[in-house]
């Protein structure tokens, strides 16, 4: 089944596996992406779906160093060459929206731009900045009313500007501690208005944000990751998580989203999510359903089988595999990820993984 065409509404797919979205930090200091991601993404587009690292609707949301935006002309003529690459080769690109909310250094912004969350209290840890090296998170200014009504716009307004740029579709990150997910957990969002205070009103600002997209491009475009259980940047389990999630994704699932990419990052030491909660999500939703996190062949085609999911996105694995999809259809040995270039510019650990006939000796 793995390697099988898929058909999700109107994108047909060469098959079941999504490439991850995956931070490279390799963008211009406008945070522009130039030709060489599109040769990083062209070199993958044998993915069913490429999901591309996240992406700041705003000037606000861009909280590391050299990570792409997408809310102005340039960005949308820069990331032409990207989608033009993937579709020269038959593939489908979605672009991740991704606001980092207080897991921000006011360093990594442009003049102009601030570190926002939906309270004062400052993420835990530190950040890397090109001109300070390791700093602790810069405080956040508490989001108003006005500020959420922005954030929403935003992210509207930048799903129409991927579709200048030729994205096929977006994604709105939900997950791993970012803005969305720092209102959707009450450690971070401790608010008592209608963006805090309970299940309805934690959830409230990623619905809206997911009813905002859709308005501005259509639910056939949208889909939204989710990591119930992550532990990045400051979240965790709650007592309520369970019933949050459930209504998170029912009304997801009302809205008509394309899909929910739900990942587990217990392969990389958080806790597991449970199987039964995975599974009661699954049937929670009534679009397609994305599973990510360790897998590897054996058990990406056993979830397909069992109907767990109906793609399975490997992250790492295509990061230093461009030709994965050949790789894992041969049982062909897997290059090993560099981890010490993952974020540093430059080719190096970025377009120069090698492709299958150049490890079999063969030539390209």
């Amino acid at each position: 089944m793995l390697f099988e065409p898929i058909c999700i509404h109107s994108l047909r797919l060469a098959n079941h596996l999504a490439m991850a979205p995956m931070t490279r930090s390799r963008v211009t200091p406008q945070h522009t992406p130039d030709a060489l991601m599109a040769t990083y993404y062209g070199q993958r587009a044998s993915a069913g779906l490429i999901i591309t690292e996240g992406t700041s609707p705003s000037a606000n949301g861009l909280g590391y160093p050299r990570i792409p935006g997408l809310y102005d002309t340039e960005q949308v003529d820069a990331w032409k060459a990207t989608t033009a690459a993937v579709h020269a080769l038959g593939g489908i690109i979605f672009v991740q929206l991704m606001h980092c909310g207080r897991v921000a250094h006011v360093a990594n912004l442009p003049v102009g731009a601030e570190v926002l969350g939906p309270t004062t209290a400052v993420c835990p840890g530190d950040i890397f900045t090109d001109n300070l090296g390791m700093q602790p998170y810069s405080p956040p200014r508490a989001m108003t009313i006005h500020d959420i009504a922005q954030v929403k716009e935003d992210y509207a307004n930048s799903a129409m500007l991927a579709m200048q740029a030729g994205f096929d579709g977006v994604e709105l990150h939900g997950a791993n501690g970012y803005l969305i997910e720092q209102f959707l957990n009450p450690l971070i969002n401790t608010r008592t208005d209608l963006y805090g205070a309970g299940i309805e009103g934690r959830n409230r600002l990623a619905l809206e944000i997911a009813s905002a997209t859709i308005g501005a491009i259509g639910a056939d475009k949208v889909g939204m990751r989710l990591s119930p259980y992550g532990v990045f940047n400051g979240t965790g389990d709650f007592p309520e998580l369970r019933a949050q999630f459930l209504a998170l994704v029912q009304g997801l699932s009302e809205l008509d989203l394309l899909y929910l990419h739900h990942v587990d990052h217990s392969s990389m030491g958080a806790p597991a999510i449970p199987a039964d909660f995975t599974l009661a999500l699954r049937q929670a939703f009534n679009g397609a359903f994305i599973l990510c996190g360790g897998f590897n062949r054996v058990t990406a085609e056993q979830a397909l089988r069992d109907k767990r999911a109906d793609l399975i996105a490997f992250g790492r694995p295509f990061l230093a595999n461009p030709d994965l999809v050949e790789r894992l259809r041969e049982d062909a040995p897997l290059n090993i990820p560099d981890m010490a270039t993952f974020y540093a510019p430059g080719t190096n650990g970025y377009t120069d993984y090698p492709t299958l006939p150049t490890v079999t000796g063969q030539p390209q």
